[in-house]
């Protein structure tokens, strides 16, 4: 149940349902939320990694607590949009992943870390204060930029992206 296509993933939901963004470092999972029309999504917590059922087991009670439908992962891929060592650590994840039997989307993260960074450099959050915000808030960028494109009406063959 992995896809990289939207309107696939929206498929697997015809009832929409709460969404759960993930962005996934080599320390840490970053967890975002969004309401059950996919409108908004919210920063949530951050796991810490160690090993994979260690860290599912995190996972399964997030899911459960906050009644999710489907995951959003961000995928690191290259400027170029190729795959780099990490797209493959996070393609395995969501193999890994799949033992929860619901839809997971990989979503281009390629910006999400360095624009949430920005953005809290332009607050004139401390360097303490943003590495223990960044994870979350890059799932949640992560997570807005699927929950848009899912809910955006699609353009006419041959219209530009506004």
């Amino acid at each position: 149940m992995i896809t990289a296509n939207p309107a696939e993933f929206a498929a697997m939901l015809p009832d929409a349902g709460r969404l759960a963004g993930l962005d996934a470092g080599t320390k840490t999972i970053g967890l975002a939320t969004c309401d059950a029309g996919w409108s908004f999504a919210s920063p949530h917590s951050t796991i810490a990694r160690t090993k994979f059922s260690a860290d599912l087991v995190q996972l399964k009670a997030f899911i459960a607590t906050e009644r999710i439908k489907g995951l959003v992962l961000g995928l690191p891929l290259s400027m170029d949009g190729s795959d780099s060592p990490r797209t493959q650590s996070v393609r395995a994840l969501a193999r890994n992943l799949e033992v929860l039997e619901m839809p997971l989307l990989l979503w281009d993260e390629r910006w999400s870390t360095q624009a949430v960074e920005r953005a809290m450099i332009a607050e004139d959050l401390s360097r303490a204060r943003r590495a223990e915000r960044v994870d979350r808030l890059a799932a949640a960028y992560i997570l807005q930029g699927a929950i848009d494109a899912l809910t955006r009406p699609a353009l006419p063959t041959g219209a530009p992206d506004a």
